[in-house]
């Protein structure tokens, strides 16, 4: 963004229009990460930038330890892959209720105001695996919570994608649940409604433009640049309003137009694809946070919006199966420094506040040597062994490190395999082709990172050495080679 000499008042004025106060904005802490910081230093960091609400993804002991007494309100979650067991046995839920939200709400002051139970259940890319098991399960969890006497505390909500409605007419006002699930949809809204609980969904622009070619770029911003759609009369210019308010039409179609509605997930991600990138990601946050400061809310739903951040932090652990940028979609990045300027409304500087205190491993590199031939046999087969183990999600087309020449891609990926294993002299020993560098291999915007000191016990190795199982593997290729 470009500076212009503004006058003094103009200035003031500026200032305190970006010092707004966004209503319940929050993120999601997830720890799928090879060396996730200390849950004090995130904990830290949620305070210091002013976010009030975190969302996680599973019960963690030292993650809701440390939220103790912070404040910060706290929406805690059961994986999937406990839907099962919390669906056939009310006793499974009113154990695991007594001892992940009551025992941390009174023991541990923890500020516990949801419970997630799944996430994303009813995705079309499970194949229904969680269709019998979630709305049972949501029963027994609310039920739980209400014996526990945390009825009128804590609400469960299963976060859903928004693929879970729909639109006919592909205008807000045709929307409704999806044909597939419609009455279970229509039994777990009804549930919500006469319990007081909400609905929680994900709304993910970048995931439309990312399998859509065709997609209206502008239309996932919130600079009012593309040319907006009309609904009878009511205009929408950006997608996330249109998503919203087909969500609030299909509730309205079906008697439940007045159901509160939590954004559970909502960001854009920064590498990994050519259009995840910084500058996308800083002005779709961005603009997301001026969009519904004040309460303006969307046309079918003025108000405030509650809304959590995807995500707080990146997760270099995370599947890649819905592609590269899975590990990229923090406004911080796995060290706790922010990726770009995001002013919040909610610090005096109007910038984000990265980790203090981050503590580093040695500032060295694992590289490619430079008097290997690079059409030696084992550099490919090296490459795929170390990217296969570590993080070479940005590398390739469109992505940070994609103007990197081949000797720099090699270099990438054998260091971010030493990294990952914490700097192992056997993790930089792929046979003749790698040596240890104290110079700095970082070029422009591709950053070759140094891995954060593990906290935790146990992380001196994570795999083996590469010299040792590229023999193996070569061996065995041989082999077939030779039976075949």
């Amino acid at each position: 963004m470009g500076c212009f000499p503004f006058s003094v008042s103009v200035k003031v004025l500026l200032l305190f229009s970006l010092v707004y106060a966004v209503s319940g904005l929050g993120a999601n802490w997830g720890t799928q990460a090879s060396h996730p910081l200390p849950p004090e230093t995130i904990v830290r960091l949620l305070r210091e930038n002013g976010l009030s609400q975190v969302k996680l993804f599973d019960a963690d002991y030292g993650t809701l330890r440390a939220l103790g007494k912070s404040q910060i309100e706290v929406m805690v979650g059961i994986p999937n892959d406990m839907l099962s067991t919390m669906a056939s046995s009310v006793k499974a839920a009113e154990k695991w209720v007594s001892k992940n939200v009551s025992q941390h709400m009174t023991s541990n002051n923890v500020n516990i105001r949801y419970v997630a139970v799944g996430n994303e259940p009813f995705l079309e890319t499970y194949n229904g695996s969680f269709l019998k098991t979630t709305f049972p399960a949501l029963q027994n969890v609310q039920s739980a919570l209400i014996k526990a006497g945390l009825g009128s505390k804590v609400k469960a909500t299963v976060p859903l994608n928004a693929d879970v409605y729909a639109s006919s007419s592909g205008l807000p006002s045709g929307g409704d649940f999806r044909a597939d699930i419609h009455d279970l949809m229509l039994a777990i809204v009804k549930f919500y409604s006469d319990n007081g609980l909400p609905f929680t969904v994900n709304i993910y622009p970048f995931i439309s433009l990312y399998i859509d070619a065709n997609f209206p770029v502008e239309y996932a911003f919130f600079d009012g640049n593309s040319s907006p759609i009309d609904d009878g009369g009511t205009s929408y210019y950006n997608m996330f309003d249109a998503n919203h308010d087909t969500l609030v039409h299909a509730l309205q179609k079906n008697g439940f137009g007045n159901l509160p509605i939590i954004v559970g997930e909502i960001g854009w991600p920064t590498d990994g694809d050519r259009n995840a990138n910084i500058e996308y990601a800083r002005r779709f946050n961005q603009g997301f946070v001026s969009h519904i400061s004040g309460g303006k809310g969307t046309p079918m739903r003025p108000g405030p919006i509650d809304a959590y951040f995807f995500s707080l932090i990146d997760e270099d652990a995370k599947s890649i199966d819905p592609g590269n940028f899975e590990r990229h979609w923090g406004i911080f990045t796995f060290d706790g420094q922010a990726k770009y300027a995001l002013n919040l409304g909610t610090t005096n500087s109007g910038t984000l506040v990265p980790a203090r205190n981050v503590k580093y491993l040695e500032k060295k590199w694992c590289v490619l040597k430079p008097s290997t031939k690079l059409d030696d046999p084992q550099v490919a087969s090296s490459v795929s062994y170390a990217c296969g183990l570590a993080d070479c999600t940005s590398l390739g087309y469109g992505t940070s490190c994609g103007n990197l020449d081949i000797a720099g891609n090699i270099s990438y990926a054998f260091n971010s395999y030493y990294q990952k294993n914490n700097q192992l002299d056997d993790a930089c020993k792929f046979p003749g082709l790698s040596v240890v560098t104290k110079s700095d291999p970082s070029a422009g915007n591709c950053r070759f990172a140094v891995m954060i000191q593990p906290y935790y016990a146990g992380a001196k190795r994570i795999s083996g050495n590469p010299q040792k199982l590229l023999v193996l593997i070569l061996g065995l290729i041989s082999f077939l080679l030779t039976i075949m």
